[in-house]
């Protein structure tokens, strides 16, 4: 995209210059459209579940800019030679319900034959253009926080090479599939100043682009970064997704570490993710108001870092 020439319309408010979440549509003064695209193949066997976990993923880009999502199409590829109908019906149903949960009407959608399935959606949502939450506004000072743990990416290349069972999976499925809905809704009421979600290019892909879009420099304090239970150990047991590594050489070009941090660790904050957490600045003042707004969803609220003057990343 970025050698695509920019549309120059001047109600374009969010493109795709800054790699954002999902670009904003101004309507009219009080009303724009945030609007957003994401597919992708089966990462667990279950077919429910993946219809879940792909239709949480393609509305997390709303919940990032701050946006309510309110309609969805589906887009699906799907070997009907090779695999009954009925395996469809189960994604599409997995979607519809997570569609349905957060107040998202499915209006339709468009289907091909292809010989690995791929499900997602194009979602459409609402902000008001004074509101806009995006990858660009992070302030020397803020506090940085990730809303969900890391690792869905190499438990996923787990469970592809037996070395962990679908039962195994349970809390990374349920995490993939949780909606990043209260995290968004909590974050301005703590008058955020930056989001992003953390999806395929890793949380040091994403907070990347965020340092780079806002201009400042990210600290990261390693330990804090929450991970599920097991993503270590399987790192070091050889599951780790190719998409990972090549984040991890990409990230290696913005990213210091210091020498305490092991290359699992390291690997682990490149992890490729599936319907990832928000990582979201703010002010330090403000996280006691992030937390009371959170009480009692399924979400974290932990402190990773904070966000300095400069350029890059530093994990210690």
């Amino acid at each position: 995209m970025r050698h695509l020439p920019p549309s120059g319309d001047e109600r374009v408010l969010v493109g795709y210059a800054t790699a954002d979440d999902a670009g904003v549509f101004k309507i009219r003064d009080d009303l724009a459209l945030v609007q957003t695209v994401d597919f992708f193949t089966p990462i667990v066997d279950d077919p429910h579940d993946y219809g879940r976990i792909a239709a949480a993923n393609s509305l997390s880009d709303i919940y990032a800019m701050g946006g309510v999502p309110i309609t969805a199409l589906n887009i699906a590829a799907f070997p009907s030679e090779r695999l009954p109908l009925s395996v469809l019906e189960r994604i599409l149903a997995g979607g519809a319900e997570i569609a349905k949960q957060a107040g998202v009407a499915i209006l339709g959608g468009h289907t091909i034959k292809d010989a690995e399935p791929k499900y997602g959606m194009a979602v459409t949502g609402t902000i008001d253009p004074r509101s806009i939450v995006t990858n660009g506004n992070a302030r020397p000072g803020d506090s940085l926080i990730l809303t969900k743990p890391l690792g869905t990416g190499v438990l996923s290349t787990a469970l592809k090479k037996g070395m962990r069972s679908a039962e195994d999976l349970h809390q990374a499925i349920e995490w993939m599939a949780t909606l990043n809905d209260m995290a968004s809704r909590a974050m301005l009421q703590a008058k955020v100043h930056a989001a992003t979600d953390i999806t395929g290019y890793g949380l040091l892909g994403h907070a990347g682009e965020m340092a780079r879009a806002s201009h400042v420099a990210l600290r990261i304090e390693a330990a804090s970064v929450p991970l599920l239970p097991g993503v270590l150990t399987l790192i070091e047991q050889g599951a780790v997704p190719g998409g990972t590594t090549q984040n991890a050489h990409e990230h290696a070009r913005f990213t210091s570490f210091g020498a305490n941090v092991p290359r699992e660790m390291r690997l682990a904050f490149s992890d490729a993710q599936t319907s990832g957490g928000l990582l979201i600045a703010l002010p330090p003042e403000e996280v006691g108001m992030f937390r009371s707004e959170l009480r009692g969803a399924r979400a974290l609220a932990a402190v990773i870092g904070e966000v300095q003057g400069g350029e890059g990343i530093t994990i210690e």
